[in-house]
């Protein structure tokens, strides 16, 4: 599974359409890689450019952001990626997701 993470400095994660980056990593229900940091092309200042960052993750299956507006949101939905909203380090926030799914599929 391919989780992309909203961070503008790849530490803290940030709002999915003003990040400047996002962290990947392919987890494979045991274990998670990191792959790359992919940069977007946005400027933060401005509100609504949440369609380049859903560009660039078009392979991925979960996106993790603190939080999407309503329309990054829809389009999430429509693109079939699964958006989860937590706040923390980029780290944090990986590690819950993977507790959480691990203990989820464990029922």
């Amino acid at each position: 599974m391919k989780i992309a993470i909203a961070s503008s400095d790849r530490v803290n994660t940030d709002h999915f359409g003003r990040a400047r980056g996002f962290a990947i990593y392919q987890w494979n229900g045991d274990e998670a890689k990191f792959m790359e940091y992919i940069k977007t092309n946005i400027n933060p200042e401005e509100k609504h450019q949440w369609q380049e960052g859903l560009r660039l993750l078009e392979d991925c299956e979960v996106i993790i952001a603190v939080q999407a507006g309503m329309k990054a949101k829809y389009g999430i939905t429509k693109a079939d990626l699964k958006l989860v909203e937590d706040e923390g380090t980029v780290e944090e926030v990986l590690n819950r997701f993977i507790k959480h799914e691990k203990f989820m599929s464990s029922l």
